[in-house]
């Protein structure tokens, strides 16, 4: 009786996955550490840092791969009662609201980039005396002089058009789950998934095409800094949702007991959101009355 279980709660068994996946992320820390200062060499490996990076990127990806099957485990043998999976919510939110202040970063930088930007002085050391007066003022505006910008109206605005079509489909994943129609939730995973390889495609074309460098600029690196890192987001959610559609066909889901799911449309939503603010923010408003390339 006294190992009798009389709680909601799962009491988890000794695991090593918080340690190996520690180990992993310091492995790949002082790793891509090592690869940056190599890049001051004239052999950018020269030090292995690139070769130790990955080897803690692809410790990562096997601490994910075995964590997150032991949670699928646990869920299947019942141990995910209803305060477990209100508190994987709440992990999941935490989650989410920390990846929003992550964003917040970049907002934060676009901004004060481009509503305080610095004269030519500067930045290169030219006086004023050099240029005049009308061209330090016209060298103090946003995007810098002589930068040609994307048109927001263009490749942007069909990626907008295409992720909030993709927010549409794995609604109608969710909603068929919930009913129990295990053939739309497939479907709508199916074109989901397309949709978000698709903006990827969309989005490395567009960086293919772009007239501006990443290094040597504000507008640039602010730019690919900004967007970069949404396009890794839709593509770290497109996997998510990868994985979601073949547990799907493996009838893991049902309409009590999706967190797994549940967790990934969230996020797809919150990288759905993310891209309207850049839309709106970096492309539209960042380069509003810019030459368009």
């Amino acid at each position: 009786m006294a190992g009798t279980k009389n709680h909601d709660y799962h009491i988890l068994p000794p695991s090593a996955w918080p340690l190996i996946g520690s180990m992993a992320a310091l492995v790949m820390a002082a790793g891509a550490i090592m690869w940056m200062h190599g890049a001051n060499v004239s052999d950018e490996n020269a030090n292995g840092g690139g070769w130790v990076f990955f080897a803690g990127v692809a410790g990562v990806l096997f601490t994910m791969f075995g964590w997150w099957r032991d949670v699928v485990r646990e869920a299947h043998a019942g141990d995910h009662t209803p305060v477990v999976q209100l508190h994987l919510r709440y992990g999941m939110i935490l989650f989410i609201a920390s990846e929003v202040m992550f964003f917040v970063g970049w907002f934060w930088a676009w901004f004060d980039f481009s509503l305080f930007p610095q004269p030519l002085e500067f930045i290169e050391g030219i006086t004023e005396n050099k240029i005049g007066a009308e061209g330090a003022e016209a060298l103090v505006q946003w995007p810098p002089k002589g930068v040609e910008v994307l048109n927001a109206f263009e490749l942007p605005l069909l990626n907008t058009l295409i992720l909030l079509l993709s927010g549409t489909t794995v609604t109608w994943a969710h909603h068929s789950l919930l009913n129990g129609d295990r053939d739309g939730l497939i479907k709508g995973l199916w074109v989901t998934v397309i949709l978000g390889a698709l903006f990827s495609f969309v989005q490395a074309y567009e960086y293919s095409v772009a007239p501006f460098p990443f290094a040597g600029l504000n507008y640039s690196s602010a730019f690919y800094m900004a967007t970069g890192f949404h396009g890794f987001h839709v593509l770290v959610g497109t996997i998510f949702l990868i994985v979601c559609l073949v547990r799907a066909y493996l009838g893991h889901f049902t309409p009590k007991q999706h967190f797994g799911f549940e967790a990934a449309a969230w996020y797809w939503h919150f990288v759905d959101v993310v891209w309207l603010f850049l839309f709106a923010v970096v492309y539209v408003w960042g380069g509003w009355g810019a030459p368009i390339h």
